[in-house]
C-alpha cells in the first residue's frame, strides 16, 4: 500500500501536512517532544510496564509513525529484556514508506526505531521489530475498533483535530476505545474539545487535565473505570 496521493500530503517547513483534513501530522514545534509529552508521559509510561511480561499499546491514528518510533525507542531504554510491546494502530490512509522516512528523519533520537519501521513498512497487518510487534490496522477506524478482539493497557487517541476530523472523535468510536480497554488502562490525548470530554466520560472514563505541549494549554488523560451493571 503506497498510502493516500500525492496531492493528499504537503510539506510546509519540514512539517508533513495532510491536504485531507488541513491539519499537520504533528506538532510544528516539536513533533517528538509533544509525544513524549502527551502520549509517553500522559499514559505514565515507562512506570507503567515495569516488571510485565507484554504490554499493549492502541492507537487511533498511525500518521507518520511518530508515536511508535517513540515508544519504542522508550521501550527499548526501559522494558525488560524478555518483555514484548505490542503496538496495534488504527489508520485511514497510511503515508508511503518514503514520506515516512522523510518525516522522522529530523529527530536522530529515534534514527534506529525509524530505520526499522522503513525498512519493514508494508503500509497493512503486522511486522516484528526486535521484541515488539507493530500491527497496522487499515480502515475507518469506527469499524475496526470494534471488530478489534484486542484489550489495550494504553491509548493513544491522536487523531487530526476534531474540528477537522470529527469521525476520529464521535462517540460510538469512544465506547468502542473503551470495550478494548484493560480495567487499569489509561488513554492520552492533546483534545479537550467538549465533545471528546463529553464522549470519553459517556465511554467510562474518568478525566484528569493536565498542562498541554507548547501552545496547547490543557491535554487529557483518561482512566478506564469499570462499568457497572444494575
Amino acid at each position: 500500500m503506497t498510502g493516500p496521493d500525492t496531492q493528499d500530503l504537503s510539506w510546509q517547513e519540514g512539517v508533513p501536512v495532510s491536504t485531507r483534513f488541513d491539519d499537520p501530522y504533528y506538532s510544528r514545534e516539536d513533533g517528538l517532544a509533544e509525544t513524549r509529552h502527551v502520549f509517553l508521559a500522559g499514559c505514565d509510561l515507562p512506570a507503567r510496564w515495569e516488571g510485565r511480561d507484554s504490554f499493549t499499546i492502541a492507537e487511533l491514528g498511525f500518521g507518520t509513525g511518530l508515536n511508535f518510533c517513540a515508544a519504542l525507542a522508550l521501550w527499548r531504554a526501559t522494558a525488560p529484556p524478555a518483555a514484548h510491546l505490542r503496538f496495534v494502530s488504527f489508520e485511514m490512509y497510511p503515508l508511503a514508506a518514503a514520506d515516512i522516512d522523510r518525516a522522522l528523519a529530523v529527530w536522530p533520537e529515534i534514527a534506529d526505531e525509524r530505520a526499522a519501521l522503513v525498512a519493514a513498512w508494508q503500509g497493512a497487518g503486522s511486522i516484528e521489530i526486535d521484541n515488539a510487534t507493530l500491527t497496522l490496522v487499515t480502515g475507518d477506524a469506527r469499524e475496526t475498533v470494534r471488530a478489534w478482539n484486542g484489550q489495550a493497557d494504553a491509548w493513544f487517541l491522536d487523531g487530526f483535530a476534531p474540528s477537522r476530523n470529527p469521525q476520529m472523535w464521535e462517540a460510538p468510536l469512544l465506547d468502542a476505545v473503551a470495550r478494548a480497554s484493560a480495567p487499569d488502562a489509561i488513554a492520552a490525548t492533546y483534545s479537550v474539545a467538549g465533545a471528546v470530554r463529553r464522549g470519553l466520560q459517556g465511554a467510562g472514563f474518568t478525566l484528569e487535565r493536565l498542562p498541554g505541549y507548547g501552545r496547547k494549554r490543557e491535554m487529557l488523560r483518561a482512566f478506564k473505570t469499570p462499568r457497572t451493571t444494575a
